[in-house]
């Protein structure tokens, strides 16, 4: 059972009253909030927004929230991995759904929408440097979604069996699980765009197959994940935040989406080295649907 009113130790909060790890108050924030890996990004999605009247810094944690085509916008990075995404989506959530003068639950629940913005490698042949994919669902390789309690309820089960028995998965990872994004938002953005699955690793390296003087366990799993399909869908990119997102935001209630731009080509080895372009396109291009 939840305790309704949460110990100094559980909610941590700064002398400001501020969440402890983001640094903000609950007006520091819109309802539409882009996610992004690198804090250097979010000047570049904030040069996008009409205004900017907010900004907070701490660690990795950046946070511009401004107007966009008259709407109430902010821009966040996350830094990378799972555990940050964590940290982000609980901090996010008690701005929206706590009381924190008074520590509390809130009776109402507020309903954020979420969009990571983020660069990828590609997992299908098809798939060019320079194009985005909107994830349909994510696959996460991290474990996360395990620690609490209901978790199991937001993933799909068959999923999970049939890609465990494809890629005769090795128990001494964590156990894979599948979480669909936002309908909502993804249908937002489906604008002619390559969509899938996307997969979520703990790591840039060995968990993503990369091999330099450390051996992985499966050096076949990648072609493996390559020839997995499921519901009409593939496996699409690697990235390393989705998963948790996804799962996360089911779990809290808020709804969530990713959308990457293609930097390289796993299975082609082919990358792009200048891929800032491209992803001041993409982050145009969420903006200009999100805020129609």
């Amino acid at each position: 059972m939840l305790d309704k009113n949460l110990a100094t130790s559980e909610l941590v909060l700064n002398d400001d009253g501020s969440v402890y790890h983001l640094h903000l108050r609950p007006e520091n924030i819109g309802e539409k909030i882009i996610l992004v890996g690198d804090p250097g990004r979010v000047v570049k999605v904030s040069a996008m927004f009409d205004s900017v009247d907010f900004r907070m810094s701490n660690r990795e944690f950046i946070t511009h929230t401004g107007l966009y085509k008259g709407q109430r916008v902010t821009a966040l990075s996350t830094g990378i991995g799972i555990g940050n995404i964590d940290i982000v989506m609980n901090e996010l959530d008690a701005l929206v759904n706590i009381d924190l003068e008074n520590r509390i639950l809130t009776d109402k629940h507020t309903t954020l929408k979420l969009i990571r913005i983020g660069t990828s490698g590609g997992l299908q042949e098809e798939l060019e440097a320079g194009s985005f994919i909107l994830s349909r669902m994510a696959c996460g390789f991290d474990g996360l979604i395990h620690y609490y309690r209901d978790g199991e309820s937001v993933c799909d089960k068959a999923i999970e069996d049939s890609f465990v028995k494809h890629t005769s998965w090795d128990k001494r990872r964590p156990a894979p699980y599948f979480v669909k994004s936002s309908d909502e938002l993804f249908n937002v953005l489906n604008k002619n765009i390559d969509s899938g699955i996307t997969l979520t690793a703990p790591g840039f390296y060995g968990p993503q197959g990369r091999m330099l003087r450390l051996p992985v366990i499966d050096p076949e799993l990648n072609d493996k994940i390559h020839s997995f399909s499921s519901n009409d869908m593939k496996i699409m990119n690697y990235e390393m935040e989705s998963s948790a997102l996804f799962g996360l935001s089911h779990l809290l209630g808020h709804e969530s989406v990713t959308i990457c731009a293609v930097i390289a080509n796993r299975i082609s080895r082919k990358f792009i080295r200048d891929y800032e372009p491209v992803i001041e396109d993409l982050l145009r291009f969420t903006l200009d649907n999100i805020c129609e």
